[in-house]
């Protein structure tokens, strides 16, 4: 049995104690975490020199920082509610402020999107790994420790432990160590929030070598809302929603457009008819709108997917994930979520929480160990995953800047694009923006090349942008440029066109189809605009933890930050709010903001151009994207 403690400086003493000064400990990506315990560890080795602790982790979470005086009064009550009793990460802060003492190194595999670009020591150690190669680079640098989150169960009068959140690496750490190859120290955190999940992950005691178990030392679980679904997503989401097949299996992976998809498979599921006639409108006159799958789910799906989030509950509740494989219907690797996922997990009765287990990540993305069972049970599988650019030939960058920087990590794409190759009638799906914001003008997330590479072109397979589907597996370089053309955004075309041409890689009488010339964001939004007044593409599908008063301010802070970038337009929004005094609908959204009554001049000034951007939210159809940089 694993020895009891109440005091995380005690258990970390112990580990010390036990394991020695050269202390190796691997961290479970994201929520799984032993936060007190590795603060503890953190202290011993600051106070120490002696102590030699390297931390190996990936997706350290954080609270959101907030900078502006807006962003503080938005999203500070936001972050009191949701991450207030959240123990910081003592490494993370002294990372950020570049004082990690040189007796400690901290080495991620995937970071949280943007978190540490241009922080030299996390990009430095930085290793590039495909999440089901991170477990044998933990055991190759001699681990030792690993401090995990988990939930605690008496059976019998006998405690069991179970995973939970992560199964991911530590359940193939823990079979290199029954099989002889490893040698380490498994340490629980007994979390009361943390939902105890069936299957492999559920393990006996004497797996554990010493257990943290204690209401001072329980916290609430990092909760991150969901954020509202933009018309880009939204069009992103539906057109992959088109490829998948009844009777198939789905990956989802992080991001919006997860959510997006979700939510359009629940559509094309119950009303049929509509998701048609959406898909009608969002491809006009060409071959994708007839090629698109639109019936409703009669064998359903099977799911698997490294990262398990609340729209896979919601693809349950649907019907839709049905498609069972030895009873389960859906097998993950990791989960994060906002507090509602996790309450529905805790509150699942035993039959319906045995559909969903947890599994190793050799498991959900590879198909070797038992691979003739996973061929028959991954039938015409899409894999769905982020990519931040692509190029006219067919390569996806996912991860990374041309210049070195890494922005999150490879993770397990390139994993689920090589299933989709070994897998018969398997593809993988690359999901993009055709543009992002660069400052004051739009930039083609489309280009002709890049300096960085996360997905090679001899890879390609399928890419998904607002605009369309390009498949270019198979095809000649000039069937992918011109299949790429058609999914950019059309201020971009002729410029990605001409350089195709330049290069000898496309015809030179080529020209682009006359249904996909009209690739404006214009026309996106109002092919969906039906939908959004039907209520069949709501901002949050599958719920939210913003409040109603919340929920109404965010569109209006998007136009305010999409105002900032163009002092013409931020100065046409505060000469509006000064005209134009706020009505009585815009009262609690001002109070909210603490803009009720403003005190000093920055107050009156912003109480002008929120109420000016809540008329506007409220008298046009808008993307209702949240403001990235409030939640990073």
């Amino acid at each position: 049995m694993p020895i009891l403690f109440s005091d995380p400086e005690a258990i970390a003493e112990h580990i010390i104690r036990d394991v020695g000064t050269e202390l190796v400990v691997g961290l479970p990506l994201g929520l799984g975490k032993a936060n007190h315990i590795v603060n503890a560890l953190y202290a011993r080795a600051v106070a120490d020199r002696s102590i030699n602790l390297t931390l190996f982790s990936a997706l350290t979470l954080e609270k959101p920082k907030p900078k502006s005086l807006l962003e503080q009064r938005f999203i500070g009550p936001v972050i009191d509610r949701l991450f207030g009793g959240y123990p910081d990460l003592a490494y993370a802060d002294a990372l950020h402020r570049g004082a990690l003492p040189p007796n400690i190194k901290v080495i991620e595999f995937f970071f949280l999107a943007g978190q540490w670009l241009y922080q030299p020591f996390a990009q430095q150690h930085y290793i590039s790994a495909n999440y089901t190669h991170a477990a044998s680079y933990l055991l190759s640098r001699g681990l030792n420790v690993v401090p995990q989150l988990v939930a605690k169960r008496v059976v019998d009068g006998v405690p069991r432990y179970s995973l939970s959140c992560n199964t991911d690496t530590t359940l193939d750490v823990l079979r290199a160590r029954a099989q002889g190859r490893a040698s380490f120290k498994l340490v629980g955190q007994v979390n009361s929030e943390l939902p105890f999940m069936p299957g492999p992950g559920d393990l006996p005691a004497d797996e554990f070598a010493a257990v943290l178990d204690s209401p001072d030392t329980d916290f609430p679980l990092f909760a991150p809302p969901s954020e509202p679904i933009s018309d880009t997503k939204y069009a992103i989401g539906l057109h992959a929603a088109g490829l998948v097949r009844d009777g198939g299996t789905l990956q989802i992976g992080i991001g919006q457009v997860g959510d997006a998809l979700a939510q359009g498979l629940v559509v094309r599921h119950r009303d049929n008819a509509q998701f048609h006639g959406i898909m009608q409108r969002l491809a006009p006159g060409t071959a994708q709108s007839a090629a698109a799958k639109t019936g409703p789910f009669e064998k359903g799906l099977y799911g698997v997917s490294e990262m398990l989030f609340e729209a896979f509950l919601g693809l349950i509740d649907a019907g839709i994930l049905t498609r069972d494989i030895g009873g389960v219907v859906l097998h993950g690797a990791f989960f994060l979520g906002p507090q509602s996922f996790y309450r529905a997990l805790r509150e699942m009765g035993p039959e319906q929480l045995a559909q969903i287990q947890m599994m190793p990540v050799s498991f959900t993305n590879e198909i070797f160990g038992d691979e003739e069972g996973k061929r028959r049970a991954r039938v015409d599988a899409r894999f769905v995953n982020n990519a931040m650019m692509a190029t006219l030939l067919g390569a996806a960058i996912s991860d990374g800047l041309d210049n070195g920087q890494v922005v999150s990590g490879v993770g397990g794409q390139y994993n689920f694009v090589a299933q989709a190759f070994a897998l018969e009638g398997a593809r993988s799906v690359l999901a993009l923006e055709a543009t992002h914001q660069s400052g004051r003008q739009a930039q083609s997330n489309i280009r002709w090349s890049y300096g960085h590479e996360t997905i090679p072109r001899h890879l390609r397979d399928i890419f998904v942008t607002e605009y369309g589907v390009a498949d270019t597996r198979g095809k000649s370089d000039a069937g992918v440029i011109a299949a790429m053309l058609e999914v950019s955004d059309s201020r971009f075309q002729s410029e990605l066109m001409r350089q195709a041409k330049d290069a000898g890689k496309l015809p030179r009488d080529h020209e682009i189809p006359a249904a996909h010339r009209e690739n404006y964001p214009e026309r996106i939004s109002a092919a969906l605009k039906p939908a959004r007044e039907a209520g069949l593409l709501p901002s949050f599908p599958f719920g939210s933890d913003f409040t109603d008063v919340e929920q109404r301010l965010i569109p209006a802070l998007q136009i305010l930050q999409q105002a900032q970038r163009t002092p013409l337009q931020l100065a046409g929004l505060l000469w509006q709010g000064m005209r134009h005094p706020p009505d009585a609908a815009d009262g609690e959204c001002l109070a909210r903001l603490g803009l009720d009554k403003p005190t000093h001049f920055a107050e009156r000034a912003y109480r002008a151009l929120v109420t000016a951007a809540l008329q506007r939210s409220r008298g046009a159809t808008h993307d209702p994207e949240k403001c990235e940089a409030v939640f990073q």
